[in-house]
């Protein structure tokens, strides 16, 4: 097992994928971990549709681009893509966040997210989240009710190339104690 910095080093938006299916045993561990995650009011406020039959896993990947924004298209290559749905919050969690202003369920499924791509990455599987794409589309396909969002698509399979140094901010730049400078 990898420790966590080096999962988080590891950790990549993947747009090559080898042509490999991937496991069913990893897709159970990758959505056993995301069980695990935390939620406000342990809502667990989402659902994963984990599309892996190769016909309509195109479809789906069609659905998140167009003729004229192609940035999605490496979508078709990944062998499995996730839809992750927002479900309904406790009755506790849509209360506390109707008083504080907050969107519990959102914030629950990037959780859940960043669970489901480092589980992948310990395993091996690269990911990318997509928030562009037709929802009308990916729900019509998927046959999820048109009274549910769907938050992400989550790409997933095996990595085409090596992993590239990651570019971040310094910690001075993203920290500050004992008050915002």
């Amino acid at each position: 097992m990898k420790d966590f910095l080096e999962l988080a080093n590891i950790r990549e938006s993947v747009r090559r994928y080898k042509d490999v299916k991937v496991e069913r045993e990893k897709l159970d561990k990758i959505i056993e971990a995301c069980r695990l995650a935390p939620s406000a009011c342990n809502s667990q406020p989402w659902k994963f549709v984990v599309v892996d039959d190769p016909e309509l896993k195109d479809k789906v990947a069609e659905a998140s681009y167009g003729r004229l924004l192609r940035f999605n298209r490496f979508a078709i290559q990944a062998p499995v893509i996730v839809a992750l749905v927002v479900e309904k919050p406790t009755w506790l969690a849509k209360i506390g966040g109707g008083i504080k202003d907050k969107d519990f369920p959102v914030m629950d499924n990037g959780i859940v997210a960043s669970y489901f791509c480092l589980q992948a990455a310990e395993l091996d599987l690269g990911t990318c989240m997509l928030g562009w794409f037709d929802e009308k589309k990916v729900k019509e396909l998927l046959n999820i009710p048109e009274s549910k969002r769907v938050s992400l698509l989550i790409t997933l399979g095996y990595p085409a190339k090596d992993r590239r140094k990651k570019i971040r901010k310094s910690m001075d730049e993203i920290r500050a104690y004992n008050g915002y400078v």
